[in-house]
C-alpha cells in the first residue's frame, strides 16, 4: 500500500475534513493510486513545492479552510486534524501548523528534525534544522501540516520566496517574513515522518 494511502485513509477519520485530495502531478503516481479509488486531482508538473500544488486544487473550491498534508505523515492522528481546524475558530488565526511537545536530544541535532519555538500567545516564534548554538530546551518537534483561511493560501503562494526560506530550506519562514503570524497547536503524540530512508524502514517493518 502506497505511503500517501495510510495518510489519505487517516484523514478521512478526521471528521471536521469536508474531503481529502490528494494532489498529483505525475501519471505514474495516478497508475500507481488508481486501484484505491482515492480522490485525485492532477496538477501541474512544473510547481516548486506542494504548497503550490495545494493552492491550484483549491483556487476554485469553496472553502473557508484548507489543510496542506504531506504524504509521508503516515502516522497522522486525526484527533490533531480536527484541532488544527479548530485552531481557526480564532478569527486572528490565518496560519496554523502543528508541533509535538515529544522531542529529545537526538531531535536537536537531527537536520530532518524541524523544531519550532512558541511564544506567549501560542503563535511560532522561530524555526530551525539545527540548534547546535541553542541551549536544549524551548523547541518543540514540528510536524509538516499546516492549515490556512483560502485567501492567506492564495496569497502566500504569490509572495516571493525570502532569504531565509531560502538559506535553511524552510518555507514557513517565508511567512513569518512576511507578517503572517503561524498558530501551532499542540500534542504530545510522538510524531514521526518519514525524511530518511531509515525511517521508512523502520515504518515499513512495523506493518
Amino acid at each position: 500500500k502506497p505511503m500517501v494511502m495510510h495518510v489519505y485513509d487517516r484523514a478521512k477519520e478526521a471528521d471536521k475534513l469536508d474531503d481529502v485530495i490528494i494532489a498529483i502531478d505525475s501519471n505514474e503516481t495516478e497508475e500507481a493510486l488508481k486501484s484505491y479509488k482515492p480522490n485525485i486531482q492532477m496538477t501541474d508538473p512544473e510547481h516548486l513545492s506542494g504548497t503550490d500544488r495545494v493552492a491550484e486544487v483549491i483556487k476554485d473550491i469553496d472553502a473557508d479552510v484548507i489543510l496542506n498534508i504531506q504524504g509521508d505523515e503516515p502516522m497522522l492522528d486525526p484527533v490533531i486534524v480536527n484541532q488544527l481546524i479548530d485552531a481557526f475558530e480564532d478569527a486572528l488565526v490565518e496560519m496554523a501548523t502543528i508541533a509535538s511537545t515529544v522531542i529529545d536530544n537526538i531531535d536537536y541535532v537531527n537536520p530532518n528534525s524541524v523544531k519550532v519555538m512558541i511564544d506567549e500567545n501560542g503563535f511560532a516564534s522561530a524555526f530551525r534544522r539545527q540548534t547546535k548554538d541553542i541551549e536544549i530546551g524551548g523547541y518543540y518537534h514540528h510536524v509538516g501540516m499546516y492549515g490556512y483561511r483560502k485567501e492567506t493560501l492564495l496569497q502566500f503562494t504569490k509572495l516571493d520566496q525570502t532569504e531565509n526560506e531560502a538559506k535553511f530550506n524552510l518555507e514557513q519562514l517565508r511567512a513569518l517574513d512576511n507578517g503572517i503570524p503561524i498558530k501551532v497547536v499542540l500534542t504530545d503524540y510522538p510524531y514521526r515522518g518519514i525524511d530518511t530512508e531509515e525511517d521508512l524502514n523502520q515504518f515499513e517493518s512495523n506493518q
